[in-house]
């Protein structure tokens, strides 16, 4: 064994921190009387180094902490529990005793050649199988002149996305080392900018164990951590000590350039360790009581749905996700965070709902996070639900009632035209009495959780039979429709349908007030061939396929178009039309509405209602415009309303769903159709016209 000349050290911060001549470790875990580094010479070593440290001199109440000297970046560790102090209860054991422990604030994650999830009772078996923690030098990195780019939320759309899915199939064009990569998402950069969006929203990329799964089955979504501070090793084509991490910072410096933001979906509520029939590899074997929801019985509180809950509101988990999302913004450079079932960070210790929970209210208020952007997923699996009341003024929140109405009332659904209204209107039945913005609803009609946009209007159930679990796992009510066939079809009036409910439900989402989120591969007509809980299908059935027919490209196509007016990017072409385009961005409360039905000024509220016209004046810009939605599964003549006063004699024809590539949007005044107060136009079943007009 080498001799290590060794010191008190300090508990100041957490983990591993490289200083002069060394390095100093410090981790959580008041039960235990006595502590184990292990310094591996290799993430394969079996014969680690041991140092011991039982005395008060390495001890600060709850922390243990030692500075090792003459260590440096690249040293691989890992902790382990040698002795504890057990509790008056003599049942309930905080710690887990010879158990090899990652370091819960550890940058780097290792993995040996034979990792394996669960520890036995062979130590030497154990070393050459557990993953293990990494000293890692963070600032030794040259971020340049990044810059974050910043948007308003009121000019923002997000692209929700997998890193690997992206670029993984072999159509997409990137180097076959590279797919699947940070890398090689930076090669499809391009499609990003000319889609327009700008903030890319990230399936998980922290670390994760992708056999947390069914046997044969691999974890693809990344809902599964292992640690908080660390990229995720397999999405990195250069998996050296500091690869995944520089290759991270890569990407985020890059989509930063073009202007491109970057928000990760973090998940706070579970890790991957499971309950009682779980492995063990951090959490459990340090302090399972403050790490977790575990009830007087000893069982996991399980409202993530996935085995445990962690303790979201003890101080040393609080501590933890705050140092983390800190660790994420200051270091990594990462713009803003979307919270994995955000209600879980609203229980007590026993699972208990808190008014104003202070975790929630410590991220809204966080100064180094005061430029951040915060969006909330906010119900658990326990079904706590808390739209319109996560704690903090600052938060947004996934509007899963944008979802569900649109969808309701797009597919004929009788009784929805009041709840649809509203939803369109930014949720002011949610909000309104907040006194937000109505950014603050973050509207989507798909996300990566359940059907994809085609297959939304393919399939009237879901079909995950691949997944392993009997058609138990996802949910069962989609409000999804087929029109008459399940699943793929060659008849061409039908995928004509379809096509035109993809682009009404694309222009609603866009369009309508509140912050406007895409999923991958909607704009392209993505299917899963109905399966709507691909969790676990880490293949070709979730990943982008670049290769398009004609019917796709014209969806991507009008996606394209439509959200070019929603954020105005600098071409002199959106400058220039700035006035007629800048739509459905501006505040409620600066708004004029005025409703219509087949009939100018006679909208029809009652329950069998499958269709509604509004004119909207924004007032700011001086513009007017008239949205005809008509849900209903025949054509309706409408009569075309009077334009308002001093406005133009006519109005330009913006948007009609019903119309092929070349017509359904148009780019600039004159490529639109005029149309007269008083025609009377046929508005096609299933489809969605808008036009606009201005005072000037």
């Amino acid at each position: 064994m080498h001799e290590y000349i060794i010191s008190s050290g300090h508990c100041r911060a957490l983990g591993a921190t490289i200083e002069e001549d060394g390095v100093n470790f410090a981790i959580y875990c008041p039960a235990a009387e006595a502590m184990e580094l292990l310094l591996f010479k290799s993430v394969d070593d079996t014969s680690p180094d041991v140092i011991t440290i039982s005395s008060q001199v390495y001890r600060s109440i709850y922390y243990w902490h030692v500075f090792v000297k003459g260590l440096k970046a690249g040293q691989i560790y890992a902790w382990r529990v040698k002795d504890s102090i057990r509790s008056i209860n003599k049942s309930k054991d905080f710690v887990e005793l010879d158990k090899v422990l990652l370091d819960p604030y550890g940058r780097r994650i290792l993995f040996p050649k034979e990792y394996r999830r669960f520890q036995g009772s062979d130590m030497t078996e154990n070393y050459r199988t557990c993953a293990k923690s990494c000293v890692i030098d963070i600032d030794d990195y040259d971020w340049g002149t990044d810059t974050a780019p910043r948007h308003l939320l009121s000019k923002t759309v997000i692209y929700e996305m997998h890193v690997k899915g992206f670029t993984a199939h072999e159509s997409s064009g990137v180097a076959k080392n590279l797919r699947g990569t940070y890398k090689g998402l930076i090669d499809k950069i391009p499609y990003l900018v000319k889609l327009g969006v700008t903030a890319v929203e990230f399936l998980p990329i922290f670390q994760f164990d992708k056999f947390d799964a069914l046997p044969g089955k691999l974890n693809y979504w990344g809902y599964s951590p292992m640690g908080f501070f660390c990229p995720h090793e397999d999405y990195a084509s250069d998996t050296s000590i500091m690869g995944p991490i520089n290759e991270f910072r890569d990407l985020v410096k890059a989509l930063h350039k073009n202007g491109i933001e970057v928000i990760l979906d973090v998940v706070f509520n579970h890790t991957s360790e499971g309950d009682h029939n779980g492995p063990t590899y951090c959490f459990k074997g340090l302090d399972k009581y403050s790490y977790y929801i575990i009830d007087e019985n000893g069982n996991y509180g399980n409202y993530a749905g996935c085995g445990n809950t962690l303790n979201a509101n003890r101080s040393v988990v609080r501590n933890l996700i705050l140092d983390s999302l800190i660790f994420w913004k200051e270091k990594m450079h990462v713009d803003g965070f979307r919270f994995d079932l955000a209600s879980i960070l609203a229980r007590d210790s026993n699972g208990a709902p808190i008014p104003n929970a202070p975790t929630l209210l410590d991220i809204d208020g966080n100064v180094r996070l005061a430029d951040t952007k915060i969006i909330a997923e906010p119900w658990d699996a326990g079904g706590l639900y808390q739209l319109g009341n996560i704690a903090g003024r600052k938060w947004r929140e996934w509007n899963g009632q944008f979802r569900d109405c649109v969808r309701s009332f797009m597919r004929g659904d009788g009784g929805t035209i009041k709840p649809f209204v509203n939803k369109i209107l930014g949720s002011p039945d949610i909000y309104n009495e907040k006194e937000v913005d109505p950014q603050k609803s973050i509207n989507f009609i798909t996300c990566h959780d359940g059907f994809t946009l085609w297959d939304l209007v393919s399939y009237e159930r879901k079909h995950n039979m691949d997944n392993g679990e009997f058609e138990r796992d996802g949910c069962n009510n989609n409000y999804s429709a087929n029109y008459g066939v399940e699943g793929e079809s060659d008849d061409e009036k039908l995928n004509s349908l379809r096509l035109r409910q993809c682009k009404n439900f694309m222009a609603l989402t866009v369009l309508s007030m509140g912050t406007p989120m895409i999923t991958m591969g909607d704009e392209i007509l993505r299917t899963q061939k109905g399966n709507n809980n691909a969790y676990c299908q880490d293949n070709e059935l979730s990943y982008m396929n670049w290769n398009l027919n004609d019917r796709q490209k014209e969806m991507l196509e009008f996606t394209r178009k439509l959200i070019r007016h929603r954020t105005y990017r600098s071409s002199r072409e959106a400058h220039a039309n700035s006035r007629s385009l800048k739509m459905l961005d501006n505040a409620l409360r600066s708004t004029k509405l005025q409703w219509h039905g087949v009939l100018p000024f006679q909208p029809d509220w009652s329950d069998m209602s499958h269709s509604v016209g509004v004119m909207v004046y924004w007032g700011t810009y001086s513009i007017y415009s008239y949205v005809f939605v008509n849900a209903y599964w025949e054509d309706l003549e409408i009569e075309i309303p009077p334009c308002p006063k001093n406005s133009h004699r006519y109005w330009f024809l913006f948007v009609d769903t019903s119309k092929n590539i070349n017509h359904d949007i148009s780019a600039t005044f004159s490529a639109m159709p005029r149309i007269y107060p008083g025609d009377i136009i046929k508005v096609q079943s299933r489809s969605i016209i808008m036009l606009i007009s201005s005072d000037s």
